[in-house]
């Protein structure tokens, strides 16, 4: 079309201008592009350390309250719990089917309770953990990171980590006490000690086997909860949702305990967003101010078209055409050019071999950047493609 040709000579007649034009452009879309990949890199990253060692839902039966007699009913009862003992009995067919439901990686029965550890007149407070053997890693990487020993969690043996062996002055084959809240204890013997990385798990968790925990614990035939561990956390309120209308349980998902991270990262996008508006804003105003400068430039020459008949539309759509040009030229190139900054710092790496920054190249919403940078130039050459249009013919010839 015409209206193409003229506006691409006029892009074309000063090509270092146009070039410093598209080189903001492509600024404002390297920034955008930057700031999305950062964002997004670090909410995976915060997210993964998150749930790297927790489980995603977490199947538990609901709290069920003991009746309390009192004066006013003619009763007087002093009861030593309101709450009865809580378990999961037919726990093996739960696990079958929640191990059937797409996205689910595994389904780990575990028998939950306090106690402690006793080493002569060392002691120290733990929570110990009953499980298949097989299914030790489902949650944590446990076997992947042990620093000592091995993962045998055969009968009469215990899981430790590290800054729990170093408080009790534990190693490997060394016999501990074991004592429950439920006034139940067993000599247990060290087979492995583990290090997560997490002070919580290292210095408070004991790994017991699931059959040498229901004697500690008065559990002989259920379990306290299902530990359920997904391909995507992000799904996990829709599936514990999905599992607590199928079944009479509680689906706790890792994010009902973990609100401030949820907070944290909504506040984060928020800001990343406002970036991102800035960003676009600078773009308009850079295409809006180049594009008007055109205009009164070049007035004489939009005069000399008017007086030959061209419409006011056509005029404008020269100028709407030149946004629309830059916009996707600026777009492409500022895209390129920010996947191959977010691709070099992905490069530089810490010592222990990790990102510098948690940035997700392949998240730095091009597409999206692309076709917005594109609508920001077109709206940023309305005003110019307006006074465009509004030349008055004799006035612009006699200038």
């Amino acid at each position: 079309m015409f209206q193409w040709q003229v506006a691409w000579r006029y892009l074309t007649s000063n090509v270092l201008q146009t070039a410093l034009l598209i080189a903001g452009v492509a600024l404002g879309v390297v920034a955008f592009v930057f700031i999305t990949a950062l964002i997004n890199g670090l909410a995976e990253a915060l997210t993964e350390e998150t749930t790297g060692s927790i489980a995603h839902i977490t199947v538990e039966p609901e709290l069920q309250k003991a009746p309390v007699l009192t004066a006013q009913d003619g009763y007087a009862a002093t009861p030593v719990s309101t709450a009865q003992r809580r378990q999961i009995r037919d726990w093996q067919s739960l696990v079958r089917m929640i191990e059937q439901i797409p996205g689910v990686i595994a389904a780990r029965p575990e028998i939950n309770g306090n106690g402690f550890l006793v080493r002569g007149e060392a002691v120290a407070p733990v929570v110990v953990i009953g499980i298949e053997p097989e299914k030790l890693s489902v949650v944590a990487p446990i076997a992947r990171n042990l620093v000592r020993g091995d993962a045998d969690l055969s009968a009469g043996s215990v899981l430790i980590g590290t800054n729990l062996a170093h408080d009790l002055g534990l190693n490997i084959g060394q016999p501990v006490i074991l004592r429950t809240d439920r006034d139940r204890e067993r000599l247990v013997t060290v087979r492995g000690i583990f290090e997560i990385g997490i002070a919580s798990v290292d210095e408070r968790i004991a790994y017991l086997n699931l059959r040498s925990a229901r004697p500690l614990f008065d559990l002989p035939d259920g379990v306290s909860q299902l530990s359920v561990k997904l391909t995507d956390p992000n799904q996990a309120p829709l599936i514990a949702e999905a599992l607590q209308a199928q079944t009479s349980l509680r689906a706790r998902s890792w994010q009902e305990d973990n609100r401030n991270l949820q907070e944290a990262l909504a506040a984060q996008g928020s800001t990343g967003s406002l970036i991102q508006l800035f960003a676009m804003i600078s773009i308009v105003i850079v295409v809006a101010s180049a594009l008007l400068l055109s205009t009164y430039r070049r007035r004489s020459e939009i005069g000399i078209m008017r007086s030959f008949g061209i419409s006011r539309r056509f005029v404008a759509s020269v100028f709407i055409l030149q946004g629309l040009l830059v916009g996707l030229v600026g777009g492409l190139v500022g895209a390129l050019a920010g996947y191959g900054l977010c691709l070099w710092l992905f490069s530089i790496k810490q010592a222990d071999g990790s990102p510098m920054l948690p940035i997700a190249p392949e998240q730095g919403g091009y597409l999206l950047v692309i076709v917005l940078t594109a609508l920001g130039a077109v709206l940023a050459a309305a005003l110019p493609a307006r006074a465009a249009a509004n030349v008055d013919p004799l006035e612009a010839i006699q200038q």
